[in-house]
């Protein structure tokens, strides 16, 4: 039975449906929301011990609770309350890999009433204090890989993972949890729904990171829009969503918690619906199948390059995946072939491709099954609760199918950067969330990516800014000019390549300036690829550097 998406949406969003909705003042505009979303972090917290002693989180051979997790998020709240007089809008950074003491303390920074300020686990020491900095955090929360790296910002630390001694005022993590107590309650608090909750760092074209500053609206309405989506595929392709809301989703972690995707589109809404999550200590798609095939895990998410590797392995043949019912994936571009393999190698798994920003608390825009075969080359319909507008170079709405920048517009679009009025004027706009990137919408409302207007390339899922390696390299004496462009890959999507012109005399060559990049950047923004030239590079008549005829000359792209 073909069903439309008009009937869907009613089917789904009707009065009394779980996803209900209603219009409410945000950022000066009026938006939908999903009525029955929690207000709150901590409503989420607190509703999350429903689902009692099933299996919350599984990292290698531990195994974390969903009451297990809630006293320990609780306790350690009143730890940060009590011996570290951490308050109402503190910040408090979390540096550290995939492991469960992440989502412990991520969940007790919020219970507390604190804005909790994930970093990039790969970072450098120099990018890392940066991101303390900028963020005024009055304690990091990291592992023992990290510590080092974060010494020198002087914040008191709390350290999990820890192989050896701590660093100066350091505590390990154990320790700062102490005991818990079966009847522990969350500390008390008075949250509102447009409170700040996190600061996710995300890269602009100046190269410098933007805290992306996400309310507990946000944060609240995230679950119910992933949920949505899922059951929205499915009513779509004629199932009863009965069905599909009856099994249990084991959801294969493969991208990092600091990620919007990680977050957001993973980690809350297991939280919300009583799943299972499951953490890996780096990406590995062979270490992948033996964990699908261990706890029988439903769902893969994680950035096409996941999939990618996951479905190339040579050893898939040997492991049971039949549990595994789909693979969801975006924040980069799929490889065109990716459709095609997964048809292949798994042909009755269901797969589906999603749209997201830092600034959209994840997902707002969403393609599977059917509609995703019929239409590989779209990001799909956007969320009930989403709008979206396709705006000219005035801001004024093109026709349908013509091409423009990308507007944004719902609960999950934050209200703007933490201490960035001007980013935030310039980003945000009487609600709408201008992405920056170029799309075109069909009649249906088939949303599709064109190109990006920001500079940045993104590897594996990775956003690398071009301008901050751009920058980089010209710290280096020999480097005259520089240009960095993203370079096709069937695996990651996109590698880091740089044109760069050498001072006269000069000779550096590609390995010198890698080694020099490799001190300041992380290692995923230093570029696979060099091309050297003599000529100056080619500029407009306002100065910028024109990447699409150097993308030509050394692509032929």
């Amino acid at each position: 039975m073909t069903v439309t998406h008009e009937q869907a949406l009613a089917r789904l969003t009707g009065p009394g449906q779980l996803f209900e909705m209603e219009e409410i003042e945000a950022g000066g505009a009026r938006v939908r929301t999903w009525r029955h979303a929690p207000l709150t972090f901590r409503a989420l917290l607190e509703n999350s011990r429903l689902h009692g002693e099933k299996v919350f989180v599984v990292y290698e051979d531990e195994r974390l609770t969903f009451e297990e997790h809630y006293r320990r998020a609780a306790t350690l709240a009143h730890r940060l309350a009590g011996e570290y007089g951490v308050s109402k809008g503190d910040r408090v950074a979390i540096a550290m890999r995939n492991y469960p003491e992440w989502i412990i303390a991520f969940s007790a920074v919020l219970a507390a009433g604190a804005i909790a300020v994930p970093l990039n686990a790969w970072w450098t020491a120099q990018e890392l204090e940066y991101g303390v900095t900028d963020s005024g955090a009055r304690l990091v929360i990291t592992d023992g890989e990290r510590a080092a790296r974060l010494a020198a910002t002087g914040v008191p630390m709390i350290v999990a993972r820890l192989s050896g001694e701590p660093p100066a005022g350091a505590r390990e993590f154990s320790e700062v949890l102490g005991e818990v107590r079966a009847g522990v309650t969350l500390p008390a608090v008075d949250l509102e729904p447009e409170d700040p909750a996190t600061i996710f760092y995300t890269s602009g074209t100046t190269g410098l990171p933007k805290g992306a500053l996400g309310s507990h609206r946000n944060l609240g309405q995230s679950p119910m829009s992933v949920a949505y989506a899922l059951l929205r595929s499915v009513v779509l392709a004629g199932k009863d969503p009965s069905s599909a809301a009856a099994t249990r989703r084991i959801t294969l972690l493969t991208v990092p918690l600091f990620h919007a995707t990680g977050c957001f589109a993973v980690l809350t809404p297991t939280l919300f619906t009583g799943g299972g999550l499951v953490l890996m200590y780096k990406w590995d798609p062979g270490e992948a199948l033996a964990l699908i095939e261990r706890e029988k895990v439903t769902i893969m998410t994680g950035v096409p390059t996941n999939t990618w590797q996951l479905l190339s392995h040579p050893d898939l043949d040997k492991y049971d995946i039949s549990s595994l019912g789909g693979v969801s994936y975006g924040g980069a571009p799929a490889p065109p072939k990716l459709l095609e393999r997964i048809g292949d190698r798994l042909p009755r798994r269901q797969a589906s491709n999603g749209y997201g920003m830092t600034e959209t608390t994840a997902l707002a825009i969403y393609n599977s099954g059917p509609a995703y075969l019929a239409r590989p080359d779209s990001i799909g319909l956007p969320l009930a609760v989403c709008d979206v507008r396709v705006c000219g170079p005035l801001g004024d709405e093109v026709p349908t199918g013509e091409v423009g920048e990308l507007c944004l517009r719902g609960p999950n679009v934050i209200a703007g950067y933490w201490n960035r009025p001007e980013a935030t004027a310039e980003t945000f706009a009487a609600g709408w969330l201008h992405t920056g990137d170029l799309a075109r919408v069909d009649e249906e409302g088939y949303v599709y990516i064109v190109d990006r207007a920001k500079d940045m390339v993104i590897r594996g899922g990775e956003n690398v800014y071009c301008a901050e390696v751009e920058a980089a390299l010209f710290e280096h004496p020999d480097v005259d000019d520089a240009a960095v462009i993203g370079i096709p890959d069937e695996e990651l999507g996109e590698q880091v390549g740089a044109v760069v012109r050498l001072r006269h005399g000069a000779t550096a060559t590609a390995d010198e300036l890698s080694g020099f990049l490799g001190g300041t950047l992380a290692p995923f923004k230093i570029p696979v690829r060099y091309w050297f030239r003599e000529a100056e590079l080619p500029r407009n008549p306002g100065g910028k550097i024109l990447k699409t005829l150097l993308r030509k000359e050394t692509l032929g792209l």
